[in-house]
């Protein structure tokens, strides 16, 4: 039973932080949304495979691509 409460305190804790960060960013964005374009990820410096952006581009191509 300890260790079920523990685990459940850990998983609540992360909830928690995650909607703290929404509330705060501006448009409850999460920033990043290409993780294909982590440098840890992506070695070569491969375009982005659901949206196109480029590994030297700043924001991701989603919101245009929502737009059309």
């Amino acid at each position: 039973m300890k260790l079920f409460l523990i685990t459940f305190f850990i998983i609540l804790l992360c909830f928690a932080g995650i909607a703290i960060k929404l509330l705060l960013k501006k448009n409850g964005e999460f920033s990043g949304t290409c993780a294909s374009q982590s440098p840890f990820l992506n070695k070569e410096n491969e375009i982005c495979g659901i949206c196109g952006k480029l590994p030297s581009e700043n924001e991701c191509k989603q919101s245009e691509i929502l737009k059309n």
